[in-house]
């Protein structure tokens, strides 16, 4: 079920990166920093003009007539119930990164906001509401444009449920040649790299609960081995399957979000997190659209590069592993059901999160109840335990939130793994078992490598790198899927019956 020149393709680059990064640190630490450099001085305005375009667009298809098609045929039946299917596509979507930056982004903008004085109210509700901005529905609007291109012509053209289909309306069967093979090298790079970021931060954040829990050292060793041996456990649940390992490990997922998140919130100061999700969610609504189009054309645009930029490369770069596995566990959807549950739902869920943890932080630093900013300025994965320490029953809940972490490192290794080998395996549903056990290994690798060439600024460097080339096939599949729907014939008759 091998497809060699897509797997030896993407395979031999991956294992030639790894080697280089490993091998020759200094210049593979100058090569991302050129990177990064080059991209966000020459392409900052590029990534906010497509992000945007990408969240009109789901908007518009959400209204559109086409909403009423079913992703299989009309009598597809979805694989999954409702809560595993939502549970699979939100750990995926998420995950790690948001328990990551959950308390560490607002406070971070609290501190160095883009537009007022640092450690005022003004900076506490703009830090809220751009990290509203960066985790609410733009991410989710990328990995609709990639997964429902997939999903629409695999379940109802019989096309591979590989990148490579989305060329289809465009360039015909050529898809089955070099054009394909070329887009499925670079959605499963890409896949990788951003799956990579993630573990990478995951990483840092395990290592940050083991020293504050356990006194263990805080240092890079630790995290390469934190990564070894989370990524081998990762492997189990890779053998075990979709049904099994990915699906429980994504429902445990949830029930510990939640469990946590309720301690949080009853816990921590309950009214002040309603009135601030209330206040931040109608401030992000009404400037939505200003905020998008914004781009820092002063001398020093480091914040956007920093936290705006450094986001839409990670999102885009996981378009082709989010997308690819919604796509796969979506049959039997609506068009209009597949866009309302993964742009609403999981963004709400998100936003709430970030209400209930960076509120809770932003209230103990505006009432000098806590210094979490101190703590976070000098290491941002120490941000969780930080706050944790100051409620009660500290030591039971960074047990949980360390445990949470783990959890969450496995499922995106999963994930990742599991995309990855359906990519190289030609879109086969079902690949093969010891091809997601290299992806796998190769993500854990990749990892280890860029924290050990660069920590954070690698991570920014190859998300922002692999995000760039995504963005290309995700315009493709915007303009293929328009032309595929209209032109498709049951389309056309579900078209006529709504009107």
């Amino acid at each position: 079920m091998m497809n060699p020149p897509v797997f030896f393709g993407a395979g031999g680059f991956v294992v030639a990166l790894i080697f280089f990064g490993g091998l020759w640190t200094g210049v593979a630490r100058e090569l991302f920093n050129a990177t990064l450099e080059f991209i966000t001085l020459h392409l900052g305005w590029y990534y906010v003009l497509t992000v945007t375009f990408f969240f009109f667009f789901v908007i518009w298809l959400y209204f559109s007539p086409y909403g009423g098609i079913k992703l299989g045929g009309e009598n597809a039946r979805p694989e999954f119930n409702r809560p595993a299917w939502f549970t699979m596509l939100f750990a995926a979507g998420m995950g790690m990164g948001m328990v990551f930056w959950g308390v560490a982004e607002p406070i971070k903008h609290y501190s160095n906001p883009p537009f007022a004085e640092p450690f005022t109210m003004t900076a506490a509700k703009e830090a809220m509401r751009f990290s509203f901005f960066h985790w609410g529905f733009h991410p989710w609007a990328i990995y609709i444009i990639f997964g429902l291109g997939i999903a629409y012509f695999h379940f109802r053209h019989g096309l591979p449920l590989a990148p490579r289909s989305l060329l289809y309306p465009i360039v015909g069967d050529r898809f089955k040649g070099w054009l394909g093979h070329a887009a499925d090298i670079i959605c499963t790079v890409g896949t990788l790299l951003g799956v990579a970021t993630s573990l990478g931060l995951g990483a840092m954040q395990i290592n940050s609960g083991l020293n504050r829990l356990l006194a263990v050292g805080y240092d890079l060793h630790i995290q390469v081995v934190i990564i070894a041996v989370i990524t081998a456990i990762a492997i189990t649940s890779i053998v075990s399957g979709l049904d099994r390992g990915i699906k429980y490990l994504s429902i445990t997922n949830i029930a510990l979000m939640f469990v946590l998140m309720s301690f949080v919130f009853w816990a921590g100061p309950t009214l002040y997190q309603i009135r601030l999700f209330i206040t931040t969610l109608g401030d992000y609504l009404q400037n939505i659209v200003e905020t998008s189009l914004w781009i820092d054309v002063g001398p020093d645009s480091s914040w956007q590069t920093d936290w705006t930029l450094f986001y839409w490369g990670w999102w885009l770069s996981w378009s082709p592993f989010v997308g690819v596995f919604i796509a796969r566990i979506s049959k039997g959807r609506t068009i209009r059901e597949f866009i309302f549950y993964i742009f609403l739902v999981p963004s709400l869920a998100t936003l709430l999160w970030f209400a209930v943890f960076g509120g809770t932080a932003l209230y103990l630093e505006l009432n000098g109840l806590g210094t979490i900013s101190s703590i976070v300025d000098e290491n941002v994965a120490m941000s969780l335990n930080a706050l944790l320490r100051y409620l009660p029953l500290a030591s039971i809940t960074q047990w949980l939130g360390l445990f949470l972490i783990v959890i969450f490192f496995i499922t995106s290794s999963d994930s990742g793994s599991l995309v990855d080998d359906m990519v190289t395996s030609g879109g086969h549903p079902n690949p093969p078992v010891a091809q997601r056990i290299f992806w796998g290994s190769a993500e854990g690798a990749a990892a280890a490598v860029m924290l050990v060439v660069g920590g954070l600024k690698a991570l920014q460097a190859a998300s922002l790198s692999a995000g760039l080339v995504q963005s290309f096939l995700l315009l493709a599949s915007c303009y293929g899927l328009t032309k595929a729907l209209r032109s498709d014939k049951g389309a056309r008759s579900i078209v006529r019956s709504s009107q």
